[in-house]
This record gives structure tokens, C-alpha cells and sequence, in this order.
């Protein structure tokens, strides 16, 4: 019962979502609730999604302080030398601004952090999205895809959860598996070679020799009170700090502004200096990520805006997407308690292992790369790598299958998982894109797949994964 019960709330909740039924918010509350308590949880039910809401306060607490951290850092233009080089490379091409959302999110992604990822790209090319027609939907499938594939690194997190889960060394899961990462980023290059020409062919390329035009994309947005994706999607605003058609509030989309008054060019260096120093201590992992993205908007407020009225105003610029993401976050706390809580992760998990039959018991390193996709689609990675995993690792090696391996075909599955409405990061990115997630959805789901299946026949082509 608790089976069909797990395997039917996921497909309600996922039907409300990508027919547009339901808000992620609503969907990610009412349907857990409801399964929940046909699952005959009853009153319990509240201790479960106050245990999901614990095991996700960190995570809310890390993107609310990071969007003020990075929100300030982008008013205040510490982006704005990268974005004009961008830009310079880029030009009027739709095909090598995908492109470069490409190269630009890899290259970010190296941090580890998926939001801090996204708040970059976003609020760096979004204005060039809007200004040449560009669905702001590829930003989000391109960025998505190439930070998907960079969460393999070890100090990105799955990675260390499967090495923890099964007493191995994070090393000998990740390096074995560095060309499956490489032939993933450059399947992902090729989707943004597909994508950029699609765009490209639909819309040409636009004469804009003025540089300044291109930074004032967001702008001009505002002053037109919307923008369009470019492919009949409904109007997008900018989803960040403010409604692009509001005059009152500057949002991610002309962040860009060169005439903005948050500027702070005298404190470039300074801002540089704090930017660094965060995301090498958070290398280091030294201090829990919120805490050290606390400390870190603590002293960029207090330099940039030493005044008590000016802090309470950039925390306000940015109140939209924090409102927006961390209520998001707490709703996916609903689904994630009400699945550990009543029981239906173990339940799915142990059915699928009764289910496979013998004779492809030892090619259940393959199999666990298959299935990664949709459980840590469905489920966290802790649940996943906590939970299902140990019970894997362990029926293979009844088989041979060595432990490290069963890792090594755990994470081949991240890409997708990254597109997950539970991961609070891609929550992130379509709220600042202005993008309804079902339409991400849509376009990034089957090529999700395709990378993280690539990276496990590659995997299993050099001997990394038993066939």
C-alpha cells in the first residue's frame, strides 16, 4: 500500500505541476498532506513535516542570506567587468550568448553551490536574454544542465554523501569518474549549440553595436512594464528584487543598469576581496555554508551601506526572490517529511530490489545509475544516498559489485536531480528567470537525462562501473 501510495502521490504531484493545476507551493504542501494521511498518519503527521521543516531550516537559512550576499555584490557592480567581457564576446549572436551561459555556468559552478551559481549567470545575461529575444527558458535549461553536471564534484555534496554512506573515500568515487564528468559538459555544449542555433534561426541576430544598450536591456523592460520569452510564453519579469513593470524596485534583470545608484566603485576590491575569501573558505569547509554566508552579508551591508536606512533598503531589493525561494524550500520540507516519515521512501526502495530479477543482479551497478535518476528526482539526496543506497550496496555485494562502484554509479544521476523541484537551487533560478517551472521542465527533463546517462555508459565503457 505505502508503494502505490509513494508512487501515486509523486505522479499527482508532478501532474498538478507541469499541467499548471498548481503553484510548486501548493502542490508540494496539499498533495504530501493529503497522501499523507490516507497513509494513515494522522495526527503524527505534523511531527513528520516538522522534521522535514528542521532538515531543511539550514538550506533556507544558506539561499535567504546568500541572495542578500550576492544580491548586494551585483548592486553594488562587482559583476560588471564580467559581464561587459561577456557581452564583448557574445555580442548580437543568440548562438554564442547560449553558449556562453554554458561555458560561464561551468566555470561558476566550480564552487560547489548551485545557488550562488545561478544568481551569477541570472543576473548577468538575463538583460542580454530579454534585449535580443532570447527565451529565457534556454538560460534556465543550459544553466541547469551544466551545473547539474559540475555536482559531481566532491566538494558539491553527493559525492561525499555516498562515499560517507558507504565508508569510502570521496577520491576514489570522483576521480575515476573526472572523464564521465568531461563527456557529460560536453554533451550539455552540445545542447547549447542546439538550443543557440534554434534560437538563432527563429530570430536572426539584431543590430546593436552600442554596448550601453545591451546592459540596458532590463531597463527598458521596466519602462515597457514586461518582456517576452521570444517563443509565445506568457510575459516574464524579471523574478528577482522587484517586478520588472514596478518603478519602484530594481530587479535582477537591469541589475545591469551602468547608472544604478547602489554602485560602489571605490569598494570594488574590497567586495572582491570578501567574494574570494568566502567561497575559499567555503572550500575549506571550515564553518557550515549559512553561517558563513550570514557573517559574509553581514560585513558586505554594513560596508556598502553603512547607513541603517540603506541596509533595510537592499535587504527590501531582494525580499521577492528570498519570499519566493525560501517558501518554496519550506513547502518541499512538506513532501520530503511526509515520505521519510510514513515510510514510502523504504517502501519504494525494497519494492524496486524485489522486483529486479536475479539474473540481473550483477549489473546492479548499472542499474543503480538508471534508477538514481528518478529516486533523487523524487527524493533528497540524503534520503537517496542515506537510505536507498546502503540497501543497494549491499545486494550487490552479494554479487562482486564493490561499494566504490556502487557510488560511482550513484552520482552519474545528478544532472537530472538537479532539475527536481525539491532541489532549492533550480527553485532559484526559474524565480529570477521569470520562468514557470513547468516550462523548464519541459525542455530540460529529457536532456537531463541524456547527460547523466551519457556519464554512466562512459563510466561503464572504462571499466569505472561493472556492466
Amino acid at each position: 500500500m505505502l508503494v502505490a501510495l509513494g508512487f501515486l502521490m509523486v505522479a499527482v504531484f508532478m501532474f498538478l505541476i507541469m499541467s499548471k493545476r498548481a503553484t510548486p507551493v501548493v502542490g508540494l504542501i496539499a498533495v504530501p498532506v493529503a497522501f499523507g494521511i490516507a497513509a494513515g498518519a494522522g495526527l503524527g503527521i505534523g511531527d513528520m513535516i516538522t522534521d522535514g521543516i528542521k532538515s531543511l531550516a539550514p538550506t533556507a537559512a544558506l539561499l535567504f542570506f546568500a541572495i542578500i550576499f550576492f544580491g548586494i555584490m551585483i548592486d553594488v557592480g562587482l559583476f560588471d567587468p564580467l559581464v561587459k567581457l561577456i557581452l564583448r564576446l557574445v555580442r548580437n549572436d543568440p548562438m554564442r550568448l547560449v553558449v556562453g551561459t554554458a561555458v560561464l555556468a561551468m566555470v561558476v559552478s566550480l564552487d560547489g553551490d548551485g545557488s550562488t551559481t545561478f544568481i551569477i549567470v541570472t543576473s548577468a545575461l538575463l538583460p542580454l536574454y530579454m534585449k535580443l529575444k532570447v527565451s529565457p527558458v534556454v538560460l534556465t535549461v543550459v544553466a541547469g544542465l551544466a551545473n547539474g553536471a559540475m555536482n559531481i564534484v566532491p566538494w558539491g555534496g553527493p559525492t561525499v554523501r555516498a562515499a560517507s554512506a558507504l565508508g569510502i573515500s570521496p577520491s576514489d568515487v570522483f576521480v575515476p569518474m573526472i572523464p564521465s564528468l568531461v563527456v557529460g559538459l560536453v554533451v550539455v555544449l552540445l545542447f547549447a549549440v542546439q538550443l543557440g542555433y534554434s534560437e538563432r534561426r527563429r530570430i536572426g541576430t539584431l543590430e546593436l553595436t552600442d554596448e550601453r544598450l545591451l546592459v540596458a536591456a532590463g531597463s527598458s523592460l521596466r519602462r515597457s512594464g514586461s518582456g517576452t520569452g521570444g517563443n509565445g510564453d506568457a510575459p516574464r519579469t524579471g523574478g528577482g528584487s522587484g517586478d520588472a513593470g514596478s518603478d519602484d524596485g530594481q530587479g535582477f534583470v537591469d541589475g545591469l543598469d551602468p547608472q544604478r545608484p547602489t554602485l560602489r566603485p571605490k569598494l570594488l576590491w574590497f567586495n572582491m576581496l570578501v567574494t574570494v575569501t568566502l567561497l575559499v573558505v567555503l572550500v575549506m569547509d571550515v564553518l557550515p555554508i549559512p553561517v558563513l554566508f550570514m557573517v559574509a552579508a553581514a560585513i558586505a551591508l554594513t560596508v556598502n551601506f553603512p547607513r541603517v536606512k540603506e541596509q533595510q533598503e537592499a535587504i527590501t531589493r531582494h525580499s521577492s526572490s528570498i519570499v519566493s525561494v525560501v517558501a518554496m524550500v519550506f513547502a518541499a520540507a512538506v513532501l520530503t517529511g511526509v515520505f521519510q516519515g510514513t515510510g514510502m521512501v523504504e517502501a519504494m526502495a525494497q519494492w524496486l530490489l524485489e522486483i529486479i530479477p536475479a539474473a540481473l543482479g550483477p549489473h546492479l551497478a548499472v542499474i543503480t545509475g538508471i534508477l538514481s535518476l528518478p529516486f533523487t528526482f523524487f527524493m533528497s539526496n540524503d534520503a537517496f544516498y542515506f537510505g536507498v543506497m546502503p540497501v543497494l550496496a549491499e545486494t550487490a555485494a552479494t554479487y562482486g559489485i564493490e561499494p566504490v562502484e556502487m557510488a560511482r554509479a550513484s552520482i552519474t544521476g545528478q544532472t537530472f536531480h538537479m532539475q527536481s523541484p525539491l532541489v532549492p537551487a533550480i527553485l532559484l533560478l526559474v524565480t529570477l528567470a521569470g520562468v514557470p517551472l513547468a516550462d523548464h521542465h519541459k525542455k530540460v527533463l529529457w536532456r537531463a537525462a541524456l547527460v547523466s546517462l551519457s556519464m554512466l555508459v562512459v563510466g561503464v565503457v572504462l571499466g569505472q562501473i561493472p556492466w
